[in-house]
C-alpha cells in the first residue's frame, strides 16, 4: 500500500499550532507550506509524492497511513521537527 501526501515542517510546536489556526480559517495547505515549511518541499506546496511503508521515519509514516484522503494530521513530532501531514490519496 502507498499514500500520496503533503507536509509542512516547522521547528517549534507553537508554529504548528499557528498554522493549524490558519488552516481552520480557510488558508490553503499549499500556501501555508510555501510560507512556513522549513523543508525544501515547501516550495512545491509541501508535496512529498507517493511513498510506501518503510520509506519515511516511523512516527511520520504511522500518522500518514492513518489519515483518510483529504485529512490533515494533528502535529507529528520527529527528529526533524513538527509536521502537519495532509494525505491526498
Amino acid at each position: 500500500m502507498k499514500v500520496t501526501a503533503q507536509h509542512i515542517l516547522v521547528n517549534h510546536e507553537y508554529e504548528v499550532k499557528d498554522i493549524q489556526k490558519k488552516l481552520a480559517e480557510g488558508k490553503s495547505f499549499e500556501e501555508l507550506a510555501r510560507d512556513y515549511s522549513t523543508c525544501p518541499s515547501g516550495k512545491d506546496g509541501g508535496m512529498l509524492g507517493e511513498f510506501g511503508k518503510g520509506m519515511m521515519v516511523p512516527t511520520f509514516e504511522k500518522a500518514a497511513f492513518a489519515l483518510m484522503p483529504g485529512e490533515v494530521s494533528q502535529p507529528v513530532r520527529t527528529q526533524f521537527g513538527f509536521h502537519l501531514i495532509k494525505r491526498l490519496k
